[in-house]
């Protein structure tokens, strides 16, 4: 297994989680318990949420059947990779409610903040997720049964890590945790400032 702490180092002092948790593309072929895999979603329910609507949806595929509807919909480049995880799920929101009047405005944000959530519990229980926007989003919908109202953001995979070596070598290569713009570089005081 890699050894993030290699790869990222903090200038402040932060909970290990948030290095911890990346995005490897090697996944083992060790099930999720339904325990587990509940522990994660019960996570994003806590996520905060404008007004308290709660916009996030997830639709999961853990069975082989229901993993070949998402791979049917899922780009090849990503395809070869994630087919490996034991978890697949779609991460959807509601855009429609009524007390904005009609769309929610922060349907997005408070979705992605539940990701986050999820994200970082799955690390926490030594899983690994890893988000794709490589995915026809018509097809998710019109293969998941997504009625209108609701937008398709990100599919991601969730499991176990594997060895890189069972990775095509492209994705041996970067099969390492990224590194982060350093804090300075997207935080401004009194006014906005483009510091990259």
């Amino acid at each position: 297994m890699t050894d993030v702490n290699q790869f990222r180092k903090t200038r402040y002092d932060i909970d290990p989680i948030y290095i911890k948790r990346w995005s490897p593309r090697s996944f083992s072929n060790q099930k999720v318990s339904e325990e587990v895999l509940s522990s994660v979603f019960e996570a994003a329910r806590w996520a905060p949420s404008a007004a308290n609507v709660q916009p996030w949806r997830f639709v999961f595929a853990s069975s082989e059947q229901d993993k070949e509807i998402f791979l049917s919909f899922i780009d090849e480049g990503n395809v070869v990779w994630c087919k490996n995880a034991p978890v697949l799920i779609a991460v959807i929101s509601k855009m429609e409610e009524e007390r904005f009047g009609g769309n929610n405005p922060a349907h997005a944000f408070d979705t992605g903040t539940a990701w986050g959530f999820l994200s970082l519990e799955a690390a926490r229980k030594g899983l690994i997720t890893h988000a794709m926007g490589g995915f026809n989003k018509e097809k998710a919908k019109e293969a998941l049964s997504i009625p209108d109202g609701y937008q398709v953001h990100a599919i991601v995979a969730l499991g176990y890590q594997g060895e890189k070596s069972s990775l095509e070598e492209a994705y041996q290569k970067r099969e390492v945790p990224s590194p982060r713009n350093e804090v300075e570089t997207f935080v401004s005081e009194g006014v906005f400032r483009e510091n990259m």
